[in-house]
């Protein structure tokens, strides 16, 4: 994912000799070329600027996906902007291309992690405006680490190394964001104005549900309350609306339904004529036949086939639907989402099995041929047990001797080497690409990877550090770990810009600036030309 052609350093530094001709004295101290420099370090000005141009990448990869199902892409949920940094920084280190990877914002972290009423669970009780603060506080990491890559090869480039091609073909970490906005907060009026809200921080994509917004749960629970479709409709033209007002033209809404495990509507939506959508919806409703003499006061009743029929209806008030109805309520959710504005599908599902969601898609597909899925790796599934689930029923099938597992305890530790555990795993690492190429899924993304990585991780550097090893486990598991791996976080200050910082001050203070990266910062001890200097002199002693 290259930027676009980089005259903004030619531009910006024109820009400013034009102003200084301009105002003559006045701007004597200002040189164009540091004006020049830090207008390319910050390319995008505003959220918008970076909701316009990953709004373009996201609709070309669409096109790429449709053209060949391999150009599928991929997500990580983040939490923090230091991690959508880190993850993006690494990104182009590992894969040379920030190209079909996004990020993703999760609501269920915001709940958990973002809110000022403390962690909550998954059910829309955090603050609206937490969730554009933290698209904001993500792009604002992503574009500190453009202004610190691209600080350092103008930096090689003063001191003499040919770098000019580096920054002219230099690629952003700015790459687009699909944005969970819960089941939209409220009414589709509130559902706009945070679309608004999230959009003007810099998300090119988001993600709604149709569940209601004041008993929303989790994809992951019981309990789940879904409205009809007209309603959900209403929200996806609130979002609509909301990109075209900005100007964000190819914004893309991602339609969730949650039909799969959710046993319940809210309220019963009114049919104008048979086989009307409202009629669709309708027919899912549990009900049980009846005559006025079986009718209690204040009940509701349906005519259904030319008989009288009672809703089955909760002590709460809620409507129940019939059971078995799921998968043909998740096929019409899809359908109708489609053909009323969204770009993209999102279906929650028990387990992770390509077959199932393939079932679903294809039933899609049908009517929709290019529809297109938004897949989530949930780490509320385990993974290990429904893999070798599956493969011990295509073993089984196979006519294999099972005898050897005990079929209710397959994550035992004792199954990790085994023939099962072996095409599980495979099954695991190929899941992504299977399900790009059978159940058109466009975007895997895992929803709490650093939630759960943060947990991991510190657990073992707590017993490590705490314990017999004290500050050798930080050294041995983290320090040295950051240093063989070439993790830039290890200089730290650097990462959070004292470097671009001291440059920021010569410009503005010449001579005259107090800079932190003198002789005396500890962190060139990790400059990587000292560490090699050392090696190859013991290297020599040795020889």
């Amino acid at each position: 994912m290259k930027n676009l052609p980089q005259s903004n350093y030619a531009s910006a530094l024109q820009t400013v000799k034009d102003l200084k001709t301009k105002f003559g004295n006045n701007w004597a101290a200002i040189n164009p070329d540091n004006a020049a420099r830090m207008a390319t370090q910050n390319r995008f000005k505003t959220g918008l600027d970076i909701a316009k141009y990953t709004a373009a990448i996201m609709r070309q990869d669409m096109a790429d996906y449709d053209a060949d199902a391999s150009q599928y892409t991929q997500s990580l949920g983040c939490w923090h902007g230091f991690v959508a940094q880190q993850k993006m920084i690494a990104v182009k280190k590992h894969h040379k291309t920030t190209s079909k990877r996004y990020l993703y914002l999760s609501g269920w972290m915001v709940a958990a992690l973002r809110s000022e009423f403390g962690p909550l669970p998954d059910q829309s009780m955090h603050e609206k405006t937490a969730v554009p603060a933290l698209i904001a506080e993500i792009y604002d990491f992503l574009r500190q680490a453009d202004a610190i890559e691209l600080n350092d090869l103008f930096r090689r480039q003063a001191n003499g190394e040919d770098v000019q091609n580096e920054i002219d073909n230099f690629e952003t970490h700015i790459v687009p964001i699909i944005a969970d906005i819960d089941a939209g907060f409220g009414n589709e009026e509130a559902t706009y104005l945070l679309a608004k809200k999230m959009i003007q921080a810099g998300a090119c994509a988001i993600q709604i549900e149709n569940q209601v917004s004041d008993a929303k749960q989790c994809g992951h629970q019981d309990g789940k309350v879904t409205v009809p479709h007209e309603d959900f409709i209403a929200k996806l033209n609130a979002v609509r609306y909301a990109f075209l007002e900005l100007g964000v033209d190819d914004g893309v809404i991602v339609a969730r339904t949650d039909s799969e495990g959710a046993g319940l509507t809210q309220k019963l939506p009114v049919s104008k004529e048979p086989g009307d959508l409202a009629s669709k919806y309708l027919a899912f409703v549990d009900a049980e036949e009846v005559t006025m003499d079986d009718v209690k006061e204040d009940e509701v009743l349906l005519k259904r086939d030319g008989k009288l029929v009672r809703p089955i209806r909760l002590p709460n008030g809620l409507y129940k639907f019939k059971d078995g109805s799921n998968i043909d309520r998740v096929v019409l959710d899809c359908i109708t989402s489609l053909q009323n504005g969204a770009d993209l599908l999102w279906i929650e599902t028990p387990t992770p099995n390509v077959k199932q969601i393939a079932h679903m898609v294809n039933r899609v597909k049908e009517v929709v041929p290019n529809a297109k899925l938004v897949y989530n790796n949930s780490p509320s599934f385990n993974w290990t047990l429904n893999f070798r689930n599956q493969v011990f029923e295509e073993m089984l099938a196979e006519g294999e001797n099972m005898t050897a597992y005990d079929r209710n305890n397959l994550m035992c530790a004792e199954y990790d080497g085994t023939e099962l555990c072996h095409r599980a795993d495979q099954k695991i690492k190929t899941f992504q690409i299977d399900g790009a190429r059978e159940a058109g899924i466009f975007h895997h993304l895992i929803t709490l990877p650093t939630y759960h990585t943060t947990a991991l991780h510190m657990n073992d550097l707590t017993e490590g550090y705490f314990g017999k090893d004290g500050m050798l486990a930080y050294v041995r598991d983290v320090q040295r770990q950051e240093i063989r791996k070439g993790v830039a976080c290890v200089k730290h200050q650097r990462m959070a810009g004292s470097d671009l910082g001291d440059d920021h001050k010569s410009f503005f203070a010449g001579d005259k600036a107090l800079k932190a990266g003198g002789e005396k910062n500890t962190s060139n001890q990790f400059e990587a030309k000292n560490n090699e200097i050392k090696v190859k002199k013991k290297l020599s002693v040795v020889a």
